[in-house]
């Protein structure tokens, strides 16, 4: 007669499952407000090289340009590696690849050169990238499928919180040589310029290399902890090797990609315009210095829904939940665009809070089911946050021709997309069931 398996062996097993799962999802959480800091460190940097290099508006926002434009360069080979190598070693590489782009930042700054600055920076982009393609999956993975999106909405509510205190921890010490407009540093004798070019290029080595070390040990921890694998959702599971057409043939990650391209690209677009829209007599009535502000209520706004969406998403099905998001922010913006004064300023505002929970929603309904090809649709949507670069144009280039108020029309039709994705184009079988391609 078989002995009976001992319960206590089985609760133990599931207590360790529990606690590595745990210790994994504060990790991750630590590396998404590391993240989310390096990146909002980019709007610090704009006026911090303008002014080491007296360079115009056009040159300094190469950063930028360099800093999104590697999510669409480096995406697909991130995935590759995500589905060859899995999550845990893609998320140490990923770090320390962002190590030493920080690295890289001192000699830079010892020259100083520019384009050193801008390869710097898109190495330290790289190994963003690599994270973002790892860790989003990652997280949502860890643990039962119907709490996906509620994982990656509280870690993005962390990288939101990473966003709003890097600039005020880190930004005073890159900027700790007062920045003097370009009349201020034409009036200057020469010697005294170079002087001054040179104090604002060292003001950045200290800071960096503080956070290449905190990027190193980042590694050391994500290395020496026993994180769980999750390899049944890479290739490492499956020999086949799938290919990017492959992973295309499923109609909700097609899909998936283009909602978050219009998605970011509505985000970025709305607090791209802010400032000027609410400095407008219409609108704010106060100086653009004074509107600023409100560019911080935005992103607190989001902040503050992820922390609470991570809690909705718990007891709503996250498709209904985006759709209602999706549709608050399209009233949202319908009502900026008909009215004025306080009204106008703070619905465009209030989009923020209804942001929230849309990109980590849409990236786990792009992700749900495809089992060994979840690293490879990673690279896809996170290659797709290039949106962020193209749709604030698009909307530039019809401000110009129609008013920043009536231009708002673009992300409202952005929001109207991702309504429809939620109700007809993402996977409708149940999260822990395969999706069919189509």
């Amino acid at each position: 007669m078989p002995h009976p398996q001992p319960v206590f062996g089985s609760a133990r097993t599931v207590s360790h499952r529990n606690l590595s799962s745990n210790a994994a999802i504060a990790v991750v959480s630590v590396i998404f407000f590391t993240w989310g800091g390096l990146t909002s460190l980019n709007d610090v940097l704009i006026p911090h090289l303008k002014a080491v290099f007296e360079m115009n508006y056009a040159q300094t926002m190469l950063i930028q340009f360099t800093f999104f434009s590697t999510y669409l360069v480096m995406s697909l080979p991130a995935g590759r590696v995500v589905a060859q190598l899995g999550y845990k070693p893609s998320i140490v590489i990923g770090l320390l690849v962002a190590a030493l782009g920080a690295l890289a930042f001192y000699p830079a700054a010892k020259v100083p050169s520019y384009p050193l600055f801008l390869l710097a920076l898109f190495v330290l982009a790289s190994g963003i990238t690599l994270l973002q393609v790892a860790a989003n999956p990652y997280i949502s993975l860890l643990g039962e499928p119907r709490g996906a999106s509620s994982r990656l909405t509280l870690a993005q509510a962390v990288n939101s919180l990473g966003h709003t205190l890097s600039p005020a921890l880190i930004g005073p010490l890159i900027l700790s040589v007062a920045v003097l407009g370009s009349a201020a540093v034409a009036q200057l004798a020469a010697p005294q310029r170079e002087a001054y070019r040179i104090a604002q290029a060292q003001s950045v080595q200290l800071p960096y290399l503080g956070i290449a070390a905190g990027l190193l040990v980042l590694a050391s921890l994500a290395y020496l902890l026993r994180l769980p694998p999750l390899t049944e959702a890479t290739e490492q599971a499956d020999p086949r090797h799938h290919t990017f057409s492959e992973v295309l043939r499923h109609r909700h990650l097609r899909l998936g990609v283009i909602a978050i391209f219009l998605y970011v690209g509505a985000e970025v677009s709305i607090g791209s315009f802010l400032i000027n829209y609410i400095a407008t007599p219409r609108i704010g009535n106060i100086d653009a210095s004074a509107a600023t502000r409100y560019v911080s209520y935005y992103h607190g706004a989001a902040m503050l829904g992820r922390f609470a969406g991570s809690l909705l998403l718990l007891g709503i099905a996250p498709r209904r939940l985006l759709c209602l998001f999706a549709l608050a922010a399209i009233a949202l913006l319908a009502t900026t665009m008909s009215s004025s004064g306080a009204l106008a300023m703070w619905s465009v505002v209030a989009i923020g809070l209804f942001n929230s929970i849309m990109f980590p929603t849409l990236f786990t309904l792009g992700i749900e089911g495809l089992g060994p090809m979840t690293a490879k649709a990673s690279s896809l949507l996170v290659m797709a946050i290039v949106g962020g670069a193209v749709i604030p144009l698009l909307q530039g280039l019809l401000a110009d021709r129609t008013g920043v108020q009536p231009a708002f029309v673009l992300p409202l039709l952005c929001y109207a997309y991702i309504a429809w994705y939620a109700l007809q184009g993402s996977p409708q079988t149940p999260a822990s069931g395969r999706v069919r391609a189509a």
